[in-house]
């Protein structure tokens, strides 16, 4: 099947509760079948001709069957799509099929993988297999971590454009967020933990800020695991629970951009919870939860009302620290984290990377690295995210 005969992108796990909202995003914005294409894929037939059905979904968006334990239905998904644009976690479990299928294949992928160990797995076993096929590998491109990712480089150009250098450290800062979790999240910190059983060499990869950075280990970072008092915002800030995977995904961003922020870059990321005694005792509490986990987490596939959803917001502050000054920006999103924007998150860089990605070589990538200004550009336009200097 030459490229001209292949989806743009296929969502594989479209019946799934965040795949769902992928598909209602695609059908709001890229239905115009002719600059665009896309089509529907997951292991129950049954469940996505009820969504086509439910979502009114028109006749030429076809629908393929594929079951992640099945190497030839994969290999059909694969062969059919310039992009695989994958919900389906935790990635540990049922994810290492497609992505070395694609990867063997020099085809595209997307994920919303926040899963460390896994990721660290891939980048050490594919890159070379990625360099050389063409494949083109990114993952997080959902909450996490595309505005954490992309709001540094974006604070590191501010910074360029005002000092002519980079700052060698960048504070990130949760100064709102109201939304729910997404069920996922929650079930690929599960399978984290529980392959730590079986593996306990695992740790030092979660541990350890560098670890996404092939081999490369960067100077010790500032303590984000416990309550502190900003100095220069005057506010108390507590450990934020998504900064592990974050910060990885940055430092792996400095270093595929060889080193723009620096050899010596510091990033830390924390909550604001407020000033004085009444901040110092929320980020005590901050500290002390544990947002996912009890028995009232969300199961995989549930997920908040649309209500919720779009009622939801996030507001997150970068400080890029240089010669004594700071420059800030932030980056806001207009619907609640964990689903409606990362909904909208993930299918913009499939079109980003499939569209205007032309000469980004084959490889696994963070968002910045591969796409960055240019999913900037595309986020603000069309996926309600706002990056703003301050």
């Amino acid at each position: 099947m030459n490229n001209q005969n292949k989806y743009d992108f296929v969502i594989y796990g479209a019946s799934g509760f965040t795949g769902k909202l992928v598909v209602e995003y695609a059908l709001s914005k890229y239905l115009d079948a002719n600059s665009i294409t896309w089509a529907l894929a997951g292991r129950n037939l049954e469940k996505l001709n009820n969504l086509k059905i439910d979502l009114n979904i028109p006749n030429h968006i076809d629908i393929l069957e594929v079951d992640s334990t099945n190497q030839k239905s994969i290999d059909n998904l694969v062969s059919r799509a310039k992009c695989v644009l994958t919900t389906v976690g935790p990635y540990q479990l049922y994810g290492e099929k497609i992505i070395r299928t694609c990867i063997s294949s020099g085809t595209d992928y997307v994920d919303l993988c926040g899963e460390p160990g896994w990721m660290h797995k891939i980048i050490g076993e594919c890159s070379d297999d990625a360099k050389k096929s063409g494949s083109r590998i990114i993952f997080s491109c959902g909450f996490d971590s595309i505005p954490f990712d992309l709001g540094v480089l974006f604070a590191q150009d501010e910074t360029m454009s005002r000092y002519n250098k980079y700052a060698s450290s960048v504070r990130g800062r949760v100064r709102g967020m109201n939304g729910e979790f997404s069920g996922g999240t929650a079930a690929s910190m599960k399978a984290t933990m529980s392959s730590l059983k079986t593996n306990p060499e695992l740790l030092s990869v979660l541990i350890n800020p560098h670890a996404l950075c092939e081999g490369f280990q960067g100077p010790q970072q500032a303590d984000d695991s416990k309550p502190k008092y900003d100095e220069e915002l005057e506010t108390w800030v507590a450990p934020f629970f998504m900064a592990p995977i974050n910060t990885k995904n940055i430092h792996r961003s400095n270093k595929l951009m060889n080193h723009i922020y620096g050899e010596d870059f510091q990033y830390n990321e924390m909550w604001i919870s407020g000033p004085g005694d009444e901040g110092k005792t929320t980020a005590e509490m901050i500290a002390s939860a544990n947002p996912i986990g009890g028995d009232d987490a969300p199961k995989p596939g549930e997920g908040p009302s649309r209500e919720k959803r779009e009622n939801g917001n996030y507001d997150i502050l970068f400080c890029a620290d240089i010669d004594n000054e700071v420059v800030k920006v932030s980056v806001s999103g207009d619907m609640d984290p964990g689903y409606g924007s990362t909904s909208k998150m993930i299918t913009e860089s499939a079109v980003c990377l499939v569209k205007e990605a032309d000469d980004l070589p084959g490889g696994i990538y963070t968002p910045a690295s591969s796409l960055g200004i240019k999913l900037i550009k595309r986020l603000e336009e069309n996926a309600g995210l706002t990056f703003k200097v301050e």
